[in-house]
């Protein structure tokens, strides 16, 4: 991807975009894809390593003859060809990205249907075109069309901004440019596809990769290079030989890969050389979305587009649907039953005369108001005011709605799953403390240990035996002595590789000769390991140099130790230590060094009274904690074991058990040098973030691909787990008789967090499946580590369907767009990452701690003000739908409107539009009263702001107002029945704007000027309404004390019972505010 190319064919290699992996893969340049040997001209054999089920011919090509141009059908294994293009059978899928939910031709359809999905919109469409029939017309066409249309203009013209801004998001990643090459080559940020690795710059023939983007670690891994073409004397040879790579079907296992690389074959090789095999495997491959450390690197490419791991490990983007949108729905539900019941009941005290059918369908249009229209208009309106107002929030900078759809949602979360790497945690490992047992060194005692090592390497009477010198000096030595030995073990037990880099002064060679300090950069497969010997650089002791046999340091004083290293145990997750054995070239000494956690070496070191205490202590701080120990060996002992660690690497059977057998040999009765902390340090304010979490009512799960330990440290760490709670580590199981006794035994714990594995998780789902969700569920807190992309989501969709409750995931890598996509409400976090959760989430932010407000203040607020809202809208309809069934059954149960034309539209538009709409700057409690206290924030799970109870009240308040207004209409009018509509109508506006005022809690300036706005408009439109109400008697003293009269009778009531509610029965919020 980065090379030093030639001139031959470097147009070739030009990789302008992600599209231009998918040509690449077509056989412009590199590869050209071939699947099955019925496929190969050339009759080469394949091996494949394992064999899948075979599909004839129909069911290989796809279910349609284009499908093989589509890049669709069944994923298949495939032969991929270097440097021969005209091999090529079959397209592959683009390498692009698509988060978009439409595409060109589905988007208006889509919109539609999912807007004629809600009962309402489908019943309001129906409503429109029964006014074509002239039996039912009972209007002017536009008295239905125009709010429908509005309505769907607004719909339409929100879905339209969220797709472009969505396309332009994708096409900016998609045309990235990741590399350009020259002579000179460039550096490559992350890779563009799944490829096989061919070749190297580095000198010791190997490179490392970051993965966290693909799976949530951290720690740098190793990857390897075909041998046979590492070999090759430049890069452009590997057009010149004739090689194929068989890659087997794509699949979302990120941790493993079955392959073979062949390099011609006796019959048609140009030299006649036999052909070279070569296993391939997780060590050979480097997976799109993974970044390289250092050093140039090329590769063949094999999968693209959606057969990508990073692409399979991820869901197709959904359309989400608000529990809210939800029980608004089943409340229209309700009102359309009382639609029918009304007009029923109208028809049968009419005792179904004449053609009573036709009566029926008349009296639903003509109640069709108590099924609000312009509610879902007033609701979608509102959510876009809601996702502008977390956008201008400057408490929470940077943070972007990316799905306005559902903002309410935040305000009834109860569980939070987020990732810990970046998320929680900064990623960036600090050196802590250094504890020698008797004495301990912080951050702020490091000068002392920096002392000890420059006097160990400085002055020559540290040789001096301890006889010789004075009491006082035989102690200080001692303590000197003991520092330099663990600083010591701490630099040379570790897998850390110094890489020197050009820095526009010196050059890559330059700098590697000389050990340029301002050129080196660690790599290392964990942080953990960077960070320690970063820390003895920083006291002295620098790692200058490394390759597969031997060490260099360099003392304060600049001279150089060379070591030879003689084995290496590196790290697993079973042994959890790793060991070297290296001989000093100056003095002979051969020493094996072994660092690992506590519980395994505390039965390795020899006997001490302070490990267990101390190693607790660190870890109460947030520590991780590593036992550093030293053996010396002899020549003879060495030899030895040598021999003995050959013979059984050299065994055909149980060759791990004898291996760990001889290494377990040496592994007693070491000398217990040191302790070290390492901190991974929080993100801000993480710890308060998650106790305002916490007192809110909502359960924290962390899952993350990190090891069981790191993830336990953190949990610790950033208090997601309290210092008096207990931990569970869930044992490791594999079969379900293990899951079962596990289980059993995590049941008798009580308020206990639960740490447990992707694998162990993976057999208790399998065959425990509700008795292991219904245990977790009921604790406070939950680590999930090693988990895969594809669990994450898992994990989301058996909350959601065991517990019927909210869930809001967080994170910042791709290996959590799953997660994300999945949840109620996804979060990503913009970070060292990259934005491709960011990119994926319904709403982004910057940092981890804006969470808090995000869920306190405006989540709570979106829900409240979204249910006061939609509460107010049934409310003006149902008033209006009373008043004309209280003014049908007076005048003989006729089907005819009381109110027609412009009145109609005029009413839930210009007239109360913008004072109900107010609502929407409402609320209950100052923001920092809200973020003080998070315990409001536990109410709204309840969903009590829109419930049954609530939606009843205001069906009740409505019944009564509008009953109030009609029947004091009829009783005070004097002749003509204009006179009803004038005095009916008006004290239906100033009831609405008296209950609008009634309602708010907290005034705004705009409220104001939205009630003012109103009742202008409306005295301003009397002008123009004298075909519906006599303009003359507007005029009069008896029509204002007629309409003064119905409207106290109608609202002073409710005032009287609001005073005595608050007087008597506070909200929770009213104590905080008063």
């Amino acid at each position: 991807i980065k090379a030093p190319w030639p001139s031959v064919g470097v147009d070739l290699f030009q990789f302008e975009s992600l599209d231009m992996c998918r040509r690449l893969l077509r056989g412009v340049c590199l590869a050209s894809p071939s699947t099955g040997a019925a496929g190969m001209t050339d009759n080469i054999p394949l091996q494949p390593v394992r064999h899948k089920k075979r599909h004839d011919n129909k069911n290989r090509n796809g279910c349609c003859p284009w499908s093989r141009c589509c890049g669709m059908g069944d994923f298949r294994p495939r032969t991929v060809w270097l440097g021969h293009p005209e091999k090529r059978e079959q397209r592959y899928p683009r390498n692009v990205i698509n988060n978009q939910k439409y595409n060109f031709f589905t988007f208006l359809p889509g919109v539609l249907f999912n807007q004629f999905k809600y009962f309402f919109n489908l019943y309001f469409l129906l409503l429109a075109c029964s006014q074509f029939v002239n039996e039912l017309r009972l209007g002017a066409l536009y008295t239905y069309w125009v709010p429908l249309g509005f309505v769907l203009i607004i719909t339409i013209a929100r879905e339209a901004v969220e797709e472009i801004r969505c396309y332009c998001r994708d096409k900016e990643v998609n045309s990235q440019i990741y590399s350009k090459l020259s002579t000179r080559g460039c550096k490559l940020k992350s890779f563009p596809a799944d490829m096989i690795f061919l070749r190297t710059s580095e000198r010791n023939g190997s490179c490392f990769l970051r993965t966290d983007q693909l799976d949530g670690e951290t720690d740098w891994k190793l990857r390897l290079p075909v041998a046979c073409t590492q070999r090759l004397p430049t890069a452009a040879d590997l057009l010149q030989i004739r090689s194929y790579v068989y890659a087997e079907e794509p699949n979302i296992d990120i941790h493993n890969f079955i392959g073979t690389f062949t390099r011609g074959n006796a019959t048609h090789s140009e030299d006649g050389d036999p052909p070279v095999n070569e296993s391939l495997s997780i060590e050979n491959t480097l997976w799109a979305s993974t970044v390289i450390a250092s050093g140039t690197v090329v590769g063949v490419v094999i999968y693209t587009g959606k057969e990508l791991r990073s692409v399979m490990n991820t869901s197709n983007p959904r359309h989400k649907v608000g529990l809210f949108d939800l029980e608004v729905n089943c409340l229209t539900k309700i009102l359309f039953g009382a639609l029918v019941v009304v007009s029923l009941v109208m028809v049968a005290l009419q005792h179904f005369a004449g053609r009573w059918y036709l009566q029926i369908f008349r009296f639903l249009l003509l109640f069709s108001n108590i099924v609000p229209i312009s509610l879902r208009v007033n609701l979608d309106m509102g959510k876009m005011v809601f996702s502008w107002m977390i956008r201008r929030d400057s408490k929470i900078p940077g943070t972007v709605v990316r799905a306005s759809t559902i903002p309410e949602q935040l305000g009834r979360i109860s569980y939070l799953l987020t990732d810990k790497t970046g998320t929680l945690t900064q990623n960036e490992m600090v050196f802590r403390r250094l504890h020698l047992g008797t004495v301990a060194y912080g951050m702020d005692s490091m000068d002392e240990v920096q002392s000890h090592v420059f006097s160990a390497y400085t002055q020559p009477s540290h040789d001096v035996p301890a006889s010789r010198a004075p009491a006082a000096t035989k102690v200080r030595k001692t303590i000197s002595s003991r520092v330099h030995e663990a600083v010591k073990a701490i630099a040379l037990v570790h897998c850390v590789t110094p890489v020197y880099e050009a820095n526009g002064v010196t050059d890559q060679a330059e700098a590697e000769q000389h050990y340029e300090d301002t050129c080196r950069v660690y790599q290392a497969a964990s942080p953990d390991e960077v960070s320690l010997v970063q820390w003895t650089e920083s006291v002295g002791l620098t790692l200058v140099g490394r390759d597969h046999n031997s060490m260099q340091l360099r003392t304060p004083s600049g001279q150089i130790l060379n070591f030879t290293i003689l084995q290496i145990f590196p790290f697993t997750y079973e042994s959890k230590r790793m060991g070297i054995i290296v001989r000093d070239e100056s003095t002979g000494e051969i020493s094996f060094y072994m660092k690992g956690a506590d519980v395994v070496m505390a039965g390795i070191v020899q006997y001490n009274d302070w490990l267990e205490e101390e190693c607790g202590n660190m870890a109460r701080e947030g520590l991780r904690v590593l036992v550093v120990s030293k053996k010396s060996l002899t020549e003879e002992q060495y030899q030895d074991f040598e021999a003995r660690y050959i013979q059984a690497k050299l065994s055909v059977h149980d060759r791990s058990l004898k291996v760990a057998t001889v290494i377990e040999s040496l592994e007693m009765e070491m000398e217990l040098l040191c302790l070290t902390g390492v901190e991974d340090q929080l993100q801000a304010d993480v710890r308060p973030t998650l106790e305002i979490l916490r007192n809110a009512g909502i359960k924290v799960w962390m899952l993350t691909g990190d090891k069981l330990e790191t993830a336990t440290c953190t949990a610790k760490n950033a208090h997601l787990v309290t210092r008096n709670q207990d931990i569970h580590i869930f044992r490791s199981v594999t079969t379900r008789g293990e899951a079962h006794l596990e289980l059993n035994a995590f049941r008798r714990k009580h308020d206990c967090a639960l740490v447990i594995s992707g694998d162990s998780l993976e057999v208790c789902l399998k065959f425990y499946e509700y008795e292991f969700m219904e245990l977790a569920c009921q604790c406070p807190a939950v680590v999930c580590c090693r988990c895969a992309p594809t669990q994450k989501a898992q994990i989301v969709r058996l909350l959601q369907e065991r517990t019927g409750k909210l869930t809001c995931a967080v994170g910042d890598g791709g290996n959590d767009v799953s997660m994300i996509q999945e949840a109620d409400c996804g979060v990503g976090v913009e970070g060292k990452e990259g934005k491709q959760a960011s990119l994926a989430a319904d709403f982004s932010v910057t940092q981890f701690k804006h969470l808090g407000r995000l869920l306190m203040v405006h989540g709570r607020n979106s829900y409240k003000r979204s249910a006061g809202l939609s509460q107010f809208v049934i409310h003006r309809s149902l008033c209006i739908s009373t008043m004309q069934a209280v003014f049908s059954s007076v005048f003989y149960f006729a089907s005819v409107p009381l109110y027609q034309g412009f009145l109609i539209i005029g009413y839930s538009t210009i007239y109360t539009m913008f004072p109900v709409f107010s609502l929407v700057l409402d609320k209950d409690v100052k923001s920092e009263v809200a973020m003080l206290y998070p315990e409001l924030y536990k109410d709204l799970l309840k969903g009590r702001p829109l419930s049954f109870k609530t939606f009843l009240i205001w069906v009740l308040i409505s019944i009564y107002q509008g009953s109030i207004i009609m029947y004091g209409a009829l009783l005070l009018f004097e002749s003509e029945f204009v006179h009803i509509v004038a005095i009916s109508f008006t004290s239906l506006i100033l009831t609405e704007l008296l209950m609008v005022a009634l309602t708010i809690q907290t005034w705004h300036w705009l409220m104001i000027v939205a009630e003012l706005l109103s009742l202008a408009c409306y005295i301003a439109s009397l002008v123009f309404l004298h075909e519906f109400i006599d303009v003359y008697f507007i005029a009069t003293l008896s029509f204002l004390w007629k309409v003064t009269v119905i409207t106290l009778v109608s609202c002073l009531p409710l005032y009287i019972l609001k005073y005595l509610r608050r007087r008597f029965s506070p909200p929770n919020y009213s104590k905080l505010t008063s």
